[in-house]
């Protein structure tokens, strides 16, 4: 069975701050941002564009997924696109079949922009991800970009 779930959020931050924080730099800022959460984001292959592997290595406390793989689909810089697929771990393998996700920012008209998440999955069995799962699944993006938020407001110079 598939199903796509869908969110968006809205921040004061222009979009090229946003992507270059919170998509370009997500390797090297989201461990110091989340170090709770995340230990380190590794290349394992590719240098960051389409095709790059990248190995998310994440603190004792969240290893009942152990390590995720994904690799990198689009980053469109010009239009501010970036989709990646799941490869290994998280609930693919467990839950899924196959896990990818995809960020568009647009600027709004107040400044700032509006990041839009979709995420398409195929389940393993015959039943799709619970309310809370998914609940979890955008919590969890939620988290990544409030951070990033928070780090740019209280860095102005940061990513200008």
């Amino acid at each position: 069975m598939s199903e796509t779930i869908v969110d968006e959020y809205s921040s004061p931050i222009s979009v090229e701050r946003l992507w270059r924080a919170g998509i370009c730099d997500f390797k090297n800022l989201m461990p110091k941002l989340l170090p709770q959460v995340l230990t380190s984001i590794e290349f394992l292959g590719g240098d960051g564009g389409v095709g790059t592997i990248q190995q998310y290595k994440f603190i004792k406390a969240n290893e009942q997924f152990g390590d995720v793989k994904d690799r990198i689909e689009v980053i469109d810089h010009k239009n501010h696109i970036f989709k990646y697929s799941v490869i290994e771990g998280g609930l693919v393998g467990l839950k899924l079949k196959s896990f990818v996700a995809e960020i568009t920012l647009n600027s709004s008209r107040e400044g700032g922009c509006l990041a839009k998440m979709k995420i398409e999955y195929e389940s393993l069995e015959d039943s799709l991800l619970s309310e809370e799962e998914i609940t979890r699944i955008k919590d969890g993006n939620l988290a990544i970009m409030k951070a990033t938020e928070g780090y740019l407001l209280a860095n102005p110079d940061a990513y200008a």
